[in-house]
């Protein structure tokens, strides 16, 4: 899923829509959570909204869509909550009621992006103090409605996006079968907040190692290792990196497993080696952990998060590892109480955060691809380091937002370089992409186009090669170029100890609806050099392609060989391959 901000969020030009709902006045008073109190409590303002996009293909009635959005409000304590500002300065949450209301037109200048008209209805509805703080928004396009959902940080989190999104399509969905919704009532983030009231105090350690660290960095939340000019608000700079594909994802989550490691554990080892190297000091960092504890809260929408501290010296992965669970047992307590001594969160400007999510171990999914759903964050002025990862089906992406300063962009933008690159040098050279045969060495890559030369001299190097390929021929280059730009092939070489090519083979993944929807791995063009065969370099290979089907989610692999191929029927059926269909081919 694509991690954004509303300048860079990307939208079709449309008729620009928002539903404008109907509010009571405030109710019964309810339990606020240590957060929502240090958010509210920066005052009512613009910027303080998160929002996620996505994208139908087909148009919906607007009535049908307000009903589905009424639904979602209706099953959420939260979106029924307002912040009522107090004589005594002091904001309270108070229970509302929330009903239809109607549909306004916000126009597009002439001249003014569809991004920027987006961001002045966003900053005047989801403010901390709007009643509600929460606004759905609808691009109309001949070729579907773009739907932008968005809410005061307050009342919601990256997860609870995607809770809304998954029923926001179940209630457009009942609509649409004509059925009623059958969307209900879920505890709601008020309750947790009460709930976490009645905790027990935490351990005196956990109050020793809170203040070891806040003492490590001056006395206040950690902050960015780095100048990053006058201290003081800046204008945002944003920067939005792909930073591994999903097989560079996969070997980098399998060089994790090969430490002994999670995958964010990994790429903390990767950042404190980069600060290590660049500041010369530990990394410290402000770190999110959500407080879903228990199952009875996934469903449910708010701001789940509480913050943590995360300070890691070593980059060794086990040691890394260790700085984790100390930094998520730290955030598994009431903060309020912890951080009393210093009269709440000490925050300074600098400060440095680290997010991490990995969406495919949510219980919570959406067709992010299909839906083209985007993340979004609001357009702020800014002093800290906030950097956003995301790890999905895709690959791992990273938002980083900084003062736009020189001395921001020198240093922060030096640090994400260094970072992308070792995160980069892992996945290449994991674990997952070695092979070891008979005390020989191998590693599996992507091939590259400076490869191609090699890829086909493996293919014409053997009788029945040697008929149908022709290295003279400039179309082997065009159709690497095809190859590559299809994210479902791998073209892969294997190399040795001298980096020279020696073996090959062609990934394919074919997803389809036979045999119960079974995503398939297709193997082709499986070469290995005379040097080096006989050696059981081609059963590694396929138990690597095997392994590669496996993590893009195949269940089973296929392939086909010529039949005058005696010896390479015979290498497939040692390998559990059956003879159980017959293969057919025609020229066209």
């Amino acid at each position: 899923m694509r991690l954004t901000n509303v300048a860079h969020l990307r939208l079709p030009f449309g008729r620009l829509i928002g539903y404008d709902v109907r509010v009571s006045a405030p109710g019964r008073e309810l339990p606020i959570s240590f957060d929502q109190r240090r958010h509210v409590k920066a005052g009512d303002r613009p910027g303080s909204w998160m929002a996620i996009s996505i994208r139908l293909d087909q148009p919906v009635d607007r009535d049908v869509l307000a009903a589905a959005w009424l639904a979602v409000i209706a099953r959420h304590g939260t979106l029924r909550s307002v912040f009522v500002p107090g004589d005594d300065g002091e904001s309270r949450l108070h229970e509302v009621e929330v009903v239809g209301g109607s549909w306004t037109e916000h126009p597009i200048a002439p001249g003014q992006a569809v991004n920027d008209a987006l961001k002045e209805v966003l900053d005047a509805a989801c403010r901390p103090c709007s009643a509600p703080s929460h606004r759905l928004s609808v691009l109309e396009t001949a070729a579907g409605p773009t739907i932008v959902v968005a809410a005061d940080h307050s009342h919601v989190d990256m997860w609870s996006m995607l809770v809304i999104v998954r029923e926001l399509l179940a209630a457009l969905a009942d609509a649409g079968a004509g059925r009623a919704s059958s969307l209900v009532a879920v505890p709601a983030f008020a309750e947790h907040s009460a709930a976490l009231l009645d905790r027990a105090r935490a351990p005196q350690e956990v109050h020793d190692r809170w203040r070891e660290i806040l003492e490590g960095s001056g006395g206040m939340m950690p902050r960015f290792p780095l100048p990053l000019g006058e201290p003081v608000p800046h204008l945002e700079r944003v920067e939005v990196r792909d930073v591994l594909d999903v097989d560079d994802s996969a070997a980098f989550t399998a060089q994790a497993g090969a430490d002994g490691v999670s995958t964010l554990t990994l790429a903390v080892s990767a950042m404190t080696g980069v600060t290590r190297e660049l500041a010369g000091e530990p990394l410290r960092a402000v770190f999110p952990v959500h407080s879903r504890y228990e199952s009875t809260w996934h469903d449910s929408v708010g701001w789940f998060i509480t913050n943590s501290v995360l300070e890691s010296g070593d980059p060794d992965p086990r040691t890394c590892a260790a700085a984790v669970k100390e930094a998520v047992q730290l955030g598994s307590w009431p903060l309020e109480e912890i951080l009393r001594p210093w009269g709440g969160m000490p925050e300074a400007p600098g400060m440095f955060a680290i997010s991490w999510l990995d969406l495919r171990r949510l219980p919570v999914r959406v067709d992010a691809a299909g839906l083209e759903a985007q993340y979004v964050s609001a357009a702020i002025r800014t002093d800290g380091v906030m950097l956003w990862f995301i790890l999905d089906e895709s690959g791992l992406h990273l938002r980083c937002r900084y003062p736009d300063t020189p001395e921001a962009r020198t240093h922060v933008g030096a640090w994400l370089d260094q970072l992308v690159a070792r995160l980069q040098r892992i996945a290449r050279s994991s674990a997952g992409g070695r092979l070891e045969v008979v005390g020989r060495s191998y590693r599996v890559e992507r091939a590259t186009r400076a490869d191609v030369p090699a890829v086909v001299a493996l293919l014409a190097d053997d009788g029945l090669g040697r008929t149908r390929e022709n290295a003279d021929d400039a179309r082997y280059e065009a159709a690497f170029d095809v190859v590559a730009r299809d994210s479902s092939q791998y073209l892969a070489v294997v190399r040795d100890e001298t980096d020279g090519v020696v073996a090959t083979m062609q990934l394919t993944i074919i997803p389809g609806l036979v045999r119960s929807g079974t995503t398939r791995l297709q193997i082709e063009g499986v070469r290995v050099a005379a040097a080096h065969r006989a050696r059981g370099l081609g059963a590694a290979m396929l138990e690597w392609a095997h392994a590669h089907g496996r993590s893009r989610g195949a269940t089973l692999a296929q392939l086909t060989t010529d039949g005058s191929r005696e010896r390479a029927r015979s290498f497939y059926e040692r390998l559990g391959y059956e003879p159980s269909h017959v293969g057919l081919k025609r020229h066209l």
